[in-house]
């Protein structure tokens, strides 16, 4: 039986410069850094035996990848496509676990609050759609960013003048009132409150870390009493005034008003 004799291989000056520049490159895969050097050696008329002891690898691959570089060159030592395994689930059926998780659990009938990946692989089964896994339902709402155990809460506006009212506050917020611009001697300050702010210091000091020392923290705390927090903004100026009350009321809002009207520049503002 004859013996089939091995390709001859000649290089450009610019492939041998790429291949060497793959077959000694320190951040090079050790697959293409093979495949690389199988070509250089075979360029220098090496046989595919000796070949096959010098980069450690069977006959049949100096084979494979000489042949295949003889024929394509440099695309030839690339990875050919692969067809794969052929898909277990159709599109279709991902498709409508997609939409089964945007559906709400109480519409499809489940006592839940919200989905989670094995309560929908459940879901699936039992709606005849697919005997999927809980890492295949996973992996397929990933795909499209759907996390359905995720909420978010909102609340429906139920007051009739609340367009009226806020345009007044966002027009405040624009320099604008009555349709016109506010001047530079008139600011707009916004106010509010936070009750019941415990005031409390611990029974001991706080022990800094130290060598081999984490820091040490006291558990127990001495209770002084609740505050109330008031504060008022500048809106345009990005100032705050603040200062605590045993409670709130008018009396201790008039206070904060007299604190921020008394100073400049707002004692003197038009």
């Amino acid at each position: 039986m004859p013996v089939a004799t091995a390709r001859p291989i000649v290089l450009t000056a610019a492939e041998r410069h790429r291949l060497k520049k793959v077959a000694y490159g320190h951040r090079t895969e050790y697959r293409d850094r093979v495949r690389a050097r199988i070509v250089l050696l075979a360029a220098r008329s090496r046989s595919n035996a000796r070949i096959a002891v010098e980069a450690g690898v069977h006959v049949d691959t100096v084979r494979t990848w000489r042949g295949r570089f003889a024929d394509l060159g440099l695309r030839g030592l690339l990875d050919r496509q692969r067809t794969g395994r052929p898909p277990v689930f159709t599109p279709l059926q991902a498709a409508q676990v997609k939409a089964l998780a945007c559906q709400l659990p109480t519409e499809a009938g489940a006592p839940l609050s919200r989905w989670s990946c094995p309560e929908l692989a459940r879901e699936a089964m039992s709606r005849g759609i697919a005997s999927v896994s809980t890492s295949t339902v996973r992996r397929w709402l990933d795909q499209d960013a759907i996390k359905p155990w995720q909420h978010r809460s909102w609340i429906f506006i139920t007051d009739p003048d609340f367009r009226p009212k806020a345009a007044r506050v966002l027009d405040l917020y624009a320099r604008n009132w009555h349709g016109a611009r506010i001047g530079a001697d008139e600011y707009v300050i916004s106010a509010d409150e936070k009750t019941s702010i415990q005031a409390r210091c611990r029974c001991h000091p706080t022990l800094a870390p130290g060598q081999a020392r984490a820091m040490r923290v006291n558990h127990a705390y001495g209770r002084g009493g609740a505050l109330a927090y008031l504060a008022a903004y500048d809106v345009h100026h990005a100032t705050v005034f603040g200062r605590t009350e045993a409670r709130t009321g008018i009396e201790p809002f008039v206070a904060l008003v007299a604190q921020v009207m008394s100073q400049e520049p707002y004692a003197s503002a038009k």
